[in-house]
């Protein structure tokens, strides 16, 4: 047994987290949610077991790509590396993806938990060039592209250019406000109140293409005012109608972001775009809407709920380009 474990990288995200070994990809993925006995406040499950939330209550310890409680934190990440490793003693080397507007106070903090949950080195670099690198985009290259990462609770907007990040910007609310949005849109007009998890799921099954437009998907809510449950169809175009503005409040960052950028830079990302991963990158029509703001153009990364983990895992793989990157 090799007591130090392999290298291996984590994607410590506000909904999931996903862990890539060394030579094996992406082994984990789970949501980033803790349970604790609702009588004693004591953990009692982890994962995919505490998302469900049947035996407790469920907490979400991270949130914009930081621990927002260190002591819940540190037990998950603790419980995630040994699922991974299969022993107590495991201590291995772990690449961290860090959010482009940490403080140096939140990088060490990120350090100590993650060395306190058993990790025997960290390594951190810039979230939008995990995402980039995931993706497959040249991040070393001179010319400027943009990426864009729908998650949870947060929206990051970077440019890159000579391997570092040159403008970025934060969008609170995510995929969260997405569904948000479909709730208070469904309660309006169906008096039926949903749940996250449904409103999550309507959002992905509506698909990303834009057309057609006649398209529905089923839902499930309770009577708003009865509390009995009911289903009611619910056409895509009613989830497009939803979730414009918080599409409109990522438009607006994501223009202020190109304004920030030098000429040269600009002009690189007219020809060359944006590319969209996250979750919130399955929600249809999104690259459209973008595309017709920004005036460039936009794709969705082939896999984007993975692209940061795959990033993350390439330096894993070869932790010397972790010192090739500028900006870490």
């Amino acid at each position: 047994m090799n007591v130090f474990g392999h290298d291996l990288a984590m994607d410590l995200g506000a909904a999931s987290t996903r862990i890539y070994v060394k030579g094996k990809g992406i082994v984990l993925d789970e949501p980033s949610a803790v349970m604790l006995d609702s009588r004693t406040g004591r953990v009692v499950g982890y994962g995919a077991e505490a998302a469900q939330g049947e035996r407790g209550e469920t907490r979400w310890p991270v949130s914009g790509g930081l621990p927002v409680d260190d002591e819940l934190a540190r037990h998950l990440i603790r419980y995630f590396l040994r699922k991974v490793h299969g022993h107590p003693f495991s201590r291995p080397r772990v690449v961290l993806a860090l959010p482009n507007n940490s403080t140096p106070i939140e990088r060490a903090a990120l350090r100590d938990i993650a060395f306190e949950a058993e990790a025997r080195g960290i390594l951190l670099i810039p979230h939008a060039l995990a995402a980039a690198l995931g993706v497959g985009l040249p991040v070393k290259d001179c010319a400027g592209r943009m990426v864009i990462d729908i998650g949870r609770d947060t929206t990051r907007i970077a440019v890159l250019s000579h391997g570092s990040v040159i403008a970025a910007a934060t969008v609170p609310g995510g995929g969260d406000g997405m569904n948000r949005a479909i709730i208070r849109q469904v309660e309006r007009d169906h008096g039926l109140q949903l749940d996250e998890e449904e409103a999550e799921s309507a959002k992905r099954r509506a698909g990303t293409a834009w057309k057609p437009l006649y398209r529905q998907v089923t839902v499930r809510g309770r009577e708003s005012d009865t509390g009995r449950e009911r289903s009611v169809p619910l056409p895509v175009q009613r989830i497009y109608e939803a979730t414009r503005q918080p599409i409109e409040s990522i438009v607006r960052a994501a223009i202020e972001t190109v304004e920030q950028c030098p000429p040269e830079i600009s002009v690189d990302l007219a020809d060359r775009g944006a590319v969209v991963v996250g979750g919130g990158a399955l929600l249809r029509g999104l690259g459209r809407r973008l595309r017709a703001a920004l005036g460039i153009p936009v794709s969705r990364a082939e896999r984007p709920l993975e692209s940061v983990a795959l990033g993350l895992g390439r330096c894993a793989e070869d932790l010397g380009l972790i010192s090739k990157l500028r900006g870490r």
